[in-house]
């Protein structure tokens, strides 16, 4: 029998690397272009792909994420986009009202978190952070924004770690880098 890949390593991927650009961007090192692009096709595309994969798997907390950040990703594109063709303008605010409902959606999925394994409660928690710092930054706080791409910076490192751990732990036949145990059993 053939085995089936784990389609959470392209989702972890491309959530990964498009979260990093984002904050290379808000730390002023690159501008929007290259997060677009990733936005759309790897952060947006491959991860709903990768969504709706694990769905055919069974995993409805890998479904959930990989489609809903997805979604996240295509929606701040297409934001991006309307603002730059001066389509439907977006403000300030508008943007900070759209990241205070993922947060709300990152509550949900940092508490599922706990009952998969320390990977991914580190992933959701500073994700959760990182909506949080960006809301205020959004609302007045705007100098949390560089520690809000600090702190997701780490996010990204942490979601590519646990697509190392996949791929590595799967071709060597055991674990070499570890994910750790479930918080709540």
């Amino acid at each position: 029998m053939m085995k089936n890949g784990n389609p959470a390593v392209v989702g972890l991927a491309g959530f990964g690397l498009t979260t990093l650009l984002l904050q290379f961007h808000n730390l002023g090192w690159i501008g929007i272009g290259p997060v677009l692009a990733m936005g759309i096709i790897f952060g947006g595309l491959a991860q709903m792909i990768a969504g709706f994969q694990e769905q055919k798997m069974g995993n409805n907390f890998g479904y959930s994420a990989f489609v809903a950040y997805g979604s996240f990703w295509i929606g701040l594109g297409i934001i991006w986009i309307l603002n730059h063709f001066d389509i439907y303008k977006s403000s300030h605010s508008d943007v900070g009202f759209y990241l205070v409902g993922w947060t709300l959606y990152t509550i949900i999925m940092f508490i599922a978190s706990w009952r998969v394994h320390m990977a991914m409660a580190v992933t959701f928690g500073t994700l959760l952070l990182g909506f949080i710092l960006l809301d205020l930054a959004h609302f007045g706080m705007p100098q949390l924004t560089v520690f809000a791409a600090i702190d997701l910076i780490i996010c990204a490192l942490a979601a590519w770690y646990m697509m190392g751990a996949i791929i590595i732990n799967d071709l060597a036949g055991k674990v070499v880098f570890p994910l750790g145990k479930k918080i709540i059993e």
